[in-house]
């Protein structure tokens, strides 16, 4: 055999050789990346072509050979061998099979020693055909303490997961925990679980970090990549927890709102409002107020918060009931509802702002307007005490709405666009279907249904809902899902959850759909009283199914004159208000 330089153009491949598949792009990109940077390092083996031919044929490295030719090497050196009997068969096979795999700890410390040969992790990564992000991954293995590497190289490797926990510790912290569990006599394996879970330690991610490089600087924070991370996302990290927290509760400190506050988190890692305060779930109004706090993975949240006063229960007399049993058996004799009264207060804040939204923004007829005017007047809220004023307690101006439709001659003839700005702007200081002195009550339901404000509903698939219902009512939210009911009512709670990230999900109990037993009950006592009854056949403005009718649809009109009925009502006061 002796060696000698050719042109790879001039050799013949073997017909007969032993590696008939393809190779993979990504193999063939990688051996010309090689070969770029350090030229072919084992020569292909060629033999003289038989059969009176005068050229050479590739007995081993024809992949070689190709990505030499595609690489413009005009020459390469090869090596040259007698033509077996079997044309190179068994040489061929037997070379295939033999060859074996780098070890994963051997490539490790062969970069290690690439670098300290004085090659740069960007050179190497072009050799290789690896992201430089690699390079850096392999050199943070090869730190791996010695005796670990040693049980590694033996097979006995561990999982992705446990592996950049190890390599993220110190040598001195692996020494350590490895002098606890290295593997004992007749025992080739190591819990390489329990070697991770020692040297496991809590991370804060910078990407949850509010403060910035100048806090950072002040509390000592240095950032380390997590090179096992995705290459696309912000991986820096650091294990001085108390410094990071310590920063992020300044940061909250310096950017607190006017008239908030930082709240300690409860067991359930949740901010601890004020004695009497009432949480908001829905947009927060002009006075209510924010409260910051860190949840358990360090990151800065905000909730929000109105105070109020607190209710007493009816029947209730210093904790007792009027039959003289005690308030806290019959609590505990009862059996707890689908919806909690939170769940119940959660509905009217996402009602209301639904139903605020779809009145802003929703298409709606002129003559649904009026009906809608209409019904506003008629809520059991009207002085009228405002859901979407910041003053629970105060009333409405709704004055300002009227003066838009007022011109400079003093005469209301306002445009068409200025009418429903106002009108819309009125509806919405009015309707209310929150759980507090400004609900509505079934009107506003009405009003909701009408103009379509389920479609304005958030998603209800949070931890804060779910936590509200029941058993029986986690289980049946199931029903329209791939989610199976666990047995404990939080891992249900957390698979719905999960589910309903990518999916919305709205509750059936806050929609606004009235049914016909609401409709009967709210029209019965009132409706039969002289002062309210204009016509015989006026309920047909609310129909039996609870869908609001046209004006046209009430036989009389909504504003029609009877005369009889206006001498009879003239000297009655009406004790409701618009003001």
């Amino acid at each position: 055999m002796r060696l000698m330089t050719v042109d790879p153009r001039a050799l013949k491949e073997n017909s007969d050789r032993t590696r008939q598949t393809k190779s993979s792009p990504q193999a063939d990109a990688l051996l010309l990346a090689t070969i770029r940077q350090v030229g072919i390092v084992q020569p292909p083996i060629i033999a003289p072509q038989g059969e009176g031919g005068n050229g050479y044929i590739i007995n081993s490295g024809h992949r070689r050979v190709a990505q030499a030719i595609v690489a413009g090497l005009s020459e390469i050196a090869v090596l040259v061998d007698e033509a077996a009997n079997d044309n190179g068969a068994m040489r061929s096979m037997v070379e295939n099979i033999a060859r074996e795999a780098l070890n994963p700890v051997d490539q490790w410390r062969a970069v290690e020693r690439l670098v300290a040969l004085g090659w740069t992790e960007e050179a190497i990564g072009v050799a290789l055909a690896l992201p430089v992000r690699q390079i850096r991954k392999l050199r943070l293995l090869a730190n791996v303490l010695p005796a670990m590497l040693e049980q590694m190289a033996r097979g006995d490797m561990p999982n992705e997961q446990q592996l950049r926990t190890i390599a993220a510790a110190s040598l001195e912290e692996q020494r350590e925990v490895w002098k606890a569990h290295r593997p004992k006599k007749g025992d080739p394996q190591v819990s390489w679980w329990a070697v991770a879970n020692a040297l496991t330690k809590k991370r804060m991610y910078a990407r949850d970090a509010s403060f910035g490089d100048e806090l950072a600087r002040a509390y000592g924070i240095e950032w380390l990549e997590d090179l096992f991370a995705p290459a696309d996302e912000d991986s820096r990290y650091t294990t001085n927890v108390e410094a990071f927290l310590g920063a992020q509760q300044e940061w909250m400190t310096a950017n607190l709102p006017k008239g908030g506050l930082v709240a300690e988190v409860n067991n359930y890692g949740q901010a601890s409002l004020p004695p009497k305060a009432e949480r908001v779930y829905g947009k927060p109004g002009k006075g209510d107020r924010a409260a910051l706090y860190i949840d358990r993975d360090g990151k800065v949240q905000t909730t929000y918060f109105r105070m109020a006063e607190p209710k007493k229960a009816k029947g209730q007399v210093n904790g007792a009931t009027d039959s003289g049993i005690e308030a806290d058996e019959i609590v505990a004799a009862r059996s707890r509802p689908d919806v909690t009264r939170k769940g119940i207060e959660m509905i009217g804040d996402l009602r209301t702002d639904a139903l605020h939204e779809a009145l802003a923004r929703a298409p709606i007829e002129d003559d649904t307007l009026l009906a809608l005017l209409v019904l506003a007047l008629a809520g059991t809220n009207v002085s009228v005490q405002s859901g979407a004023s910041d003053d629970v307690y105060g009333f409405a101006r709704m004055r300002r709405h009227a003066a838009r439709l007022v011109g400079e001659d003093g005469g209301l003839d306002p445009e068409p666009d200025t009418l429903r700005v106002a009108a819309r702007s009125a509806l919405i200081d009015v309707f209310s279907a929150r759980e507090n002195r400004t609900n509505s009550g079934l009107v506003a339901r009405l009003a909701g249904q009408a103009i379509g404000a389920d479609r304005f509903l958030p998603n209800m698939g949070t931890e804060d809902f779910l936590a509200c219902l029941s058993r029986p009512a986690l289980e049946r939210c199931c029903q329209e899902t791939p989610v199976l009911p666990r047995a404990r009512v939080r891992e249900t709670r957390a698979a719905l959850v999960d589910h309903f990230m990518s999916d919305r999900f709205v509750h059936p109990s806050a929609l606004f759909a009235v049914g016909a037993a609401e409709i009967a009950g709210w029209c019965g006592p009132s409706v039969g009283s002289s002062r309210d009854m204009l016509h015989e056949d006026e309920s047909d403005v609310v129909p039996s199914d609870g869908v609001l009718g046209s004006p046209e649809s009430i036989e009389g009109g909504v504003g029609s004159a009877d005369d009889e009925l206006t001498d009879e009502l003239a000297d009655e006061p009406w004790p409701i208000a618009a003001e």
